[in-house]
């Protein structure tokens, strides 16, 4: 798929880690367990029990009916309330909420559960609003993130966008508390907003305004196999939820 200025593709398969018990007919541990996208997957999945489904499927009807704008579509939840009591009303089983919070609304940490229940509504919805149109409801810049600035460029040319290449940047201009522009070696180009990586703001002495959000890790893993589990289709996105990984933070994986 392209737009006028962006290329992307659907993500062939979203895969989420969870932690199952051992049987007497199967041995227990990590496994990863494709997300469903269609009613027929979620039937036959083995990421949920029978009556889990069940319980989950309620709760998926209800959020797929809310209209915020209207309480009698609420079903009792109190959405200024936690995740954590909202998920607690319809007995979801930990594996389930997990699930939810970082497979569905893609959230990189627990921090679901404490926050306003309406949050995490929103970014159900927003998932199911995006499935049925392709093999998976997330998508990927086709060439990589660098992709992403490469369609803004475009976009700034189309629209007399000006470009200062390979150069610095030796301030950032303010007039009245506000930004007004930047000043590098090739000049002055004048500007309402400013994006940038902090080092840029740091450089320019404007410690005040760079505030520590997160650390972000990245990996690179070369394997000599498919991975176990995918049907080593081409593309795979695979959710380690924080709780499963006994870590502060979830993790993502992309092939």
């Amino acid at each position: 798929m392209e737009t006028y200025h962006f290329f992307y593709a659907a993500i062939d398969g979203t895969y989420v880690l969870q932690f199952k018990e051992g049987g007497f007919f199967s041995k227990g541990g990590l496994k990863i367990f494709k997300v469903p996208v269609t009613p027929k997957e979620a039937l036959s999945s083995d990421l949920m029990g029978l009556f889990e489904k069940r319980r989950c499927q309620k709760f998926l009807e209800v959020i797929q009916n809310f209209e915020e704008a209207n309480p009698k579509t609420y079903d009792g939840i109190k959405i200024d309330r936690s995740g954590r009591e909202m998920l607690k009303k319809y007995d979801l089983e930990e594996n389930t909420v997990d699930f939810i919070g970082h497979a569905v609304a893609l959230y990189t940490d627990d921090s679901f559960l404490s926050r306003p229940a309406i949050e995490l509504i929103r970014k159900i919805q927003l998932y199911m609003d995006s499935m049925g149109k392709n093999p998976s409801p997330f998508i990927y810049p086709i060439f990589g993130l660098g992709g992403i600035p490469e369609g803004f460029s475009r976009i700034s040319a189309v629209n007399g966008g000006t470009f200062m290449l390979n150069t610095d940047i030796n301030e950032i201009l303010f007039e009245n508390g506000k930004v007004v522009g930047v000043k590098g070696p090739q000049g002055t180009a004048k500007c309402n907003t400013v994006i940038c990586d902090p080092t840029y703001a740091l450089r320019c002495g404007l410690k005040d305004r760079v505030k520590f959000v997160e650390k972000i890790i990245r990996c690179i893993c070369i394997l000599d196999h498919p991975i176990p589990g995918t049907e080593n289709i081409p593309s795979v996105q695979i959710i380690l939820p924080q709780r499963q990984l006994n870590r502060k933070n979830g993790t993502s994986l992309f092939r």
